[in-house]
């Protein structure tokens, strides 16, 4: 069940941080779910205080975290700090598009929309690939949709990026018509064709934003290495159904991503499993390892923490497996 009120927020806000005492090695992406919900539940100076508690322990993605408190600050009346932050990450030049996208998004909830534009196409000329439209990621594509938006409201003409998000887009009502600045003034409308045909474009748009809300984590699939799926099958034999040989299970991960993929199912991912982490999520659960029915909330729970690594692997990267090929030479070869 999501939050719905305040008090919602804090509550999960207070859980997440008992979960980041009980797993320090998973610390940064759960504060940083702490300070979201703190956000939603109006408690902006506490999750201000989260994103610096992160930033002075050397975190893994400092540009992400200052990004995420610039525009919480903002949003409680700090704006230069707020706009200091900003410069500072365009600055930087981040090389994953979700500090790009947050910061963009800050100024433009703040009527600064030259310069969210201006920040949008930044990023879009830093990482977004030449020719080859394949390994576009889903944040990658959010970021291209929101400068997408933004040109729209400035009336500006498509050029090659907005073209990119319009063939990218894939829901039934296009890029143009959502974000189009007179879809507001129909609303006011006392025509009920002009207020249902609304409608119809919101739950669209809306429909949207639920898949992207529903999938913040990949899909994931486990992946047991060699040695750690040794010694789980030794400690627990009632698993060797679930992984007969090692040569197997490593068919049976592309097997079923591949199946994923071709059903339609976005943000695939593999997550590397170890036999202690294993035990200790299934006395989290208060089960028996044996459980076969633990495994895929484990591995949930592992992306969840940010641990999946994205399937497909780019275009001349390692394979999955740890084999040392690239993937097109190992697993990813027809």
């Amino acid at each position: 069940m999501r939050p719905d009120t305040p008090a919602d927020h804090t509550t999960e806000a207070e859980r997440l941080l008992r979960t980041a005492g009980r797993y320090p090695e998973d610390r940064e992406p759960l504060l940083l779910r702490a300070a979201a919900h703190l956000e939603l539940a109006g408690d902006r100076e506490r999750a201000t205080g989260l994103y610096d508690e992160l930033l002075s322990a050397e975190p893994v993605n400092p540009l992400l975290i200052r990004s995420l408190k610039a525009s919480n600050l903002w949003e409680y009346g700090h704006e230069a700090e707020a706009r200091a932050i900003i410069d500072g990450v365009r600055s930087a030049r981040p090389d994953r598009p979700e500090p790009w996208a947050i910061v963009a998004e800050t100024l433009e909830a703040h009527d600064e929309l030259e310069e969210a534009e201006a920040t949008f196409t930044g990023a879009a000329r830093l990482l977004v690939p030449s020719s080859d439209t394949d390994d576009i990621s889903y944040a990658l594509q959010s970021l291209l949709t929101g400068r997408h938006r933004v040109r729209r409201l400035l009336g500006q003409a498509h050029d090659e990026y907005d073209t990119l998000a319009d063939r990218l887009h894939t829901a039934d009502v296009p890029l143009d018509e959502l974000h189009d600045p007179k879809r507001l003034w129909s609303l006011g409308s006392s025509d009920p064709a002009e207020l249902q045909a609304e409608i119809t474009r919101l739950r669209s748009e809306l429909g949207s934003y639920r898949t992207a809300l529903s999938r913040p984590f990949p899909v994931a699939v486990l992946h047991w290495p060699e040695a750690e799926l040794d010694e789980l099958l030794a400690a627990y034999p009632e698993l060797e159904s679930e992984y007969p040989t090692y040569r197997a299970h490593l068919t049976d991960i592309e097997a079923s991503l591949r199946e994923l993929a071709a059903s339609g199912t976005p943000n695939l991912g593999i997550v590397p499993a170890t036999v202690p982490s294993y035990e200790a999520f299934a006395a989290s659960e208060s089960s028996s390892p044996a459980n076969a029915d633990l495994l895929p909330q484990y591995a949930t729970t592992l992306a969840a923490r940010g641990r999946a690594t994205a399937w497909p692997p780019a275009r001349g990267a390692e394979c999955w497996c740890g084999s040392g090929r690239t993937y097109g030479e190992c697993h990813g070869a027809e």
